[in-house]
């Protein structure tokens, strides 16, 4: 069945050279360039009830946010297009939502829509961009998407005691006991919370620094969480670690 793919840009050269890359892609796709800003985007999702949108951020009228808010048929996987990296690539990342940047390179857009493709099948409500339009005002508080294979949780940042890494995937642990598997590296979380009280004190390990009880030295020393949990401190992390409380 072939799947239909909405381009919104502002600039028609750059939804014409999209086109031509997805056509390229040989995955039946139907391609419309109907949307040039976000009042015409609006229709133009209405209209054709896309199953992706490659959304500009953007855009002379708005931007791509003001479509997502805006629009009633939410029943499509949205991919961004951004010009550079900004406040809002941030917003996007902890909604779990993906975005490309210009200029376009055709094995990331390629990436892009396969990825899309998959999640279309399992596409049921618009709760990532409840989150996205929470996580793009400066004034709130970030709240994380974390999908797994059969639910999508939206946490509070501060909910997050610590994570542990386990090969490609992620075990969040959260304060009121619950335990959440997400498949993506430790790595991708450490820089995502940067700079909200998270720090990485070992190679499988990133703790959130509010809920950091005590050091012990014994056994090459470990961070005792408040709720009981012993966590091993990598010495090349030590000094970082005790400087980070202090700047609590």
């Amino acid at each position: 069945m072939s799947r239909k793919v909405l381009i919104i840009d502002d600039e028609k050269p750059t939804r014409t050279f999209i086109r031509k890359m997805l056509e390229s892609f040989d995955l039946n796709l139907s391609v419309y360039t109907d949307g040039e800003n976000v009042e015409s985007g609006i229709e133009a999702i209405e209209d054709i009830q896309p199953d992706i949108v490659l959304l500009d951020i953007q855009m002379p009228d708005g931007n791509g946010f003001d479509v997502l808010r805006k629009v009633k048929f939410k029943g499509f996987e949205v991919i961004f297009i951004t010009a550079f990296q900004e406040f809002a690539v941030q917003a996007i990342k902890f909604s779990a939502l993906d975005y490309i940047l210009k200029p376009i390179d055709a094995e990331e857009l390629h990436t892009a829509i396969t990825n899309a493709l998959q999640l279309v099948e399992h596409k049921k409500d618009d709760t990532q961009f409840q989150a996205l339009q929470h996580n793009i005002q400066p004034q709130h508080k970030r709240k994380l998407v974390l999908k797994t294979q059969e639910s999508i949780f939206v946490i509070e940042i501060d909910d997050i005691v610590h994570c542990e890494a386990d090969k490609n995937y992620t075990f969040f642990y959260l304060n009121d006991g619950k335990k959440i598997l997400v498949s993506k590296t430790l790595k991708d979380y450490d820089t995502m919370l940067a700079g909200f009280s998270f720090f990485r004190v070992h190679q499988s390990h990133l703790i959130n620094l509010n809920y950091v009880e005590r050091y012990d030295k014994h056994d090459g020393g470990s961070v005792i969480l408040k709720d009981g949990t012993a966590i091993p401190l990598s010495p090349a992390k030590k000094d970082q670690f005790f400087k980070s409380l202090d700047l609590l």
